[in-house]
């Protein structure tokens, strides 16, 4: 459950209006009243003798009757939503709600006869806005001091009670999200998301990768972004501002985002932070990059928190750096599953707490990240099958980030290393897959050299029972398979690898024997990754030949951030940064 107040207005009739009205695009629903400060005040969407200037005068009275001068800005107004995942509330859940909200504000406090007057207005089933107006029946102002901390307060008190998604105290460590009017204006404009979500990224890479204040700028220049030094008497530069081409405000003047407003480890202090030590690589061959950086994340992975609290901090905070990086460099068979972790990494990054900068865990971190941003255009990027080990102990890495972060009870950095692990899990069997098509030699068909019972007709492509092939390629786990959620999509899987040509029970045997399955927490979940690195490998290797069924090529399953998939999902594209005017940006939040 998530309060959030908006800014303060003075016009009680134009917001009241609005939330009864169908909205910007007839997005509200049966707007109607939940609760009051006076429970017998009639709903102006079902009461005849009730209008919305009615109810707008009757909140207003007590600003009427102030003596002296009255508050500019008299309009209170807190929307409380749940998030998509949560159960629907009740109109008497939501009253509830909407009271004890008002009385953590210091806007109604329980058992106050001269408290401020408010109302609650439902026009969509997972959220209701409150509109109270800030003057209390004695004449004097609300005490609100603090009042957005004891309204998140009592919302986790309520996701307790209700059986809500269970949310966490503020630490400090939360991305800046884009605000309503940012959405909306990326919707006009026919952007994918906000241009502060395509800075974020942009500002983050350019960090991840830089070596020096320099290069960092040149970075952000190089990838479309408008960079603003801030630049001290003496000549330092001391912070900067990034903004987007074409990006400007109703007074046509450049939208400027100093780092701090886009992530609290953005700003330039935090992010010299990245290239303070200096980093010695080694000379390496572009055939041995990843796997030079395999061995040192193996062992920064062992070696993750074990010095200390502060130790930690600044190891996860080099570990997220790597994952967007790796984003970066990836195999394009790959590329937006290692995206997705490093979005979803990006909060596990941020530690509560200080930070230890020295430490031989984030000093192979680093070590490796600078190794692969300069090998870029090395050979075997592109190459999946040779990055798979990489994948591997990255998989390793952020396990490690994960329960490191429990053991401090950092539940949200605990969650996002969470799913981040999840979306390179399926990145490393996505890997395997293609790794499997590879190697694959098709046998001759075998359809006439057994027979079906009765001499039955054989059954077309795409009509042969699916069940049948996996209790024939894996038969150890095919009860488990069948049984399981995502079988629906691997059954989609297994059918199109049939009418692409091949033989099922070999694919799905070849696939299987890549790589270990006990360890699998859903076995059809990950045989239905491997095969879209089969679909993937498969068709890129018909498209480069000339030869082959095309069809394998399209149509993979993608990440997902959800950690109850039922079944795989089509992955997100990301939008290069800088590149606002052309379709299909980044994943949206």
């Amino acid at each position: 459950m998530m309060p959030k107040k908006a800014r303060d207005g003075d016009d009680t009739a134009g917001l009241l209006a609005y939330l009864y009205g169908p909205g910007k695009r007839d997005e509200h629903v049966d707007p109607h009243m939940v609760a009051a400060w006076d429970p017998f005040v009639d709903d102006p969407a079902r009461s005849p003798d009730m209008t919305i200037s009615d109810l707008a005068l009757m909140l207003d009275a007590p600003v009427y009757a102030l003596r002296g001068a009255k508050p500019l800005k008299h309009v209170y107004h807190v929307a409380v939503r749940n998030p998509p995942e949560d159960r629907l509330l009740s109109d008497e859940e939501w009253a509830c709600v909407a009271a004890e909200m008002m009385h953590a504000a210091g806007i109604d406090e329980e058992g106050d006869p001269n408290a401020c007057r408010w109302v609650a207005v439902r026009h969509a089933d997972d959220h209701i806005h409150i509109v109270a107006t800030r003057a209390r029946e004695d004449g004097r102002q609300p005490d609100i001091s603090w009042d957005v901390v004891k309204m998140h307060a009592r919302a986790r008190g309520f996701e307790v009670e209700f059986g809500l998604r269970r949310l966490t105290h503020g630490d400090g460590t939360a991305r800046k999200w884009a605000k309503t009017g940012e959405q909306e204006k990326a919707e006009r404009r026919g952007l994918g998301e906000p241009v502060r979500e395509t800075l974020q990224r942009a500002v983050r890479e350019a960090a991840a990768a830089a070596r020096s204040d320099t290069e960092f700028f040149a970075r952000l220049s190089d990838a479309g972004v408008r960079v603003k030094q801030r630049i001290a008497p003496d000549g330092n530069v001391t912070g900067y501002s990034v903004a987007m081409p074409g990006d400007r405000d109703g007074e046509q003047i450049p939208v400027w985002f100093p780092g701090a407003r886009l992530a609290p480890d953005l700003s330039l202090p935090r992010a010299r932070e990245r290239w303070n030590t200096s980093v010695e690589l080694p000379r390496v061959a572009p055939a041995e990059m990843w796997r030079v950086a395999e061995d040192k994340v193996r062992a920064a992975a062992a070696q993750l928190g074990a010095e200390g609290l502060q130790q930690g901090a600044g190891d996860v905070a080099a570990l997220g750096d790597l994952i967007v990086v790796a984003a970066i460099v990836s195999p394009r068979l790959v590329r937006n599953q290692i995206k997705d972790a490093a979005y979803e990494f990006e909060r596990a990054s941020r530690a509560p707490g200080d930070r230890a900068l020295e430490g031989q865990a984030r000093k192979l971190y680093r070590e490796s990240n600078q190794l692969l941003a300069q090998s870029a255009a090395a050979v075997g990027r592109n190459d999946a099958v040779a990055a798979l080990g990489f994948l591997l102990a990255l998989v390793q890495a952020v396990e490690a980030a994960h329960r490191w972060h429990e053991a401090q009870q950092h539940r949200a950095q605990a969650e996002a290393s969470g799913k981040a692990g999840r979306l390179l899990r399926e990145a490393v069997e996505v890997t395997a897959g293609a790794a499997a098509a590879r190697e694959y030699r098709p046998r001759p068909k075998r359809a006439s050299a057994r027979p079906a019972a009765g001499q039955r007709k054989a059954a077309a492509p795409g009509e042969r029972p699916m069940a049948g092939v996996v209790q024939e390629a894996v038969p150890e786990h095919a009860r488990a398979v069948l049984a399981d959620q995502a079988w629906p999509s691997l059954r989609a899987r297994l059918v199109e690898v049939e009418r692409a040509g091949e033989d099922p029970v070999d694919v799905l045997v070849s696939v299987a024997r890549r790589r270990e399955l006990s360890s699998a927490g859903s076995v059809a979940e990950v045989l239905t990754w491997r095969l879209d690195g089969w679909r993937k490998q498969r068709g890129t290797g018909s498209a480069a030949s000339g030869s082959g069924p095309s069809s394998t090529a399209g149509g993979s399953t993608g990440s997902s951030t959800a950690p109850t998939r039922k079944a795989a999902a089509p992955a997100p594209k990301r939008r290069p940064p800088g590149d606002e005017q052309r379709k299909g940006p980044n994943r949206t939040r």
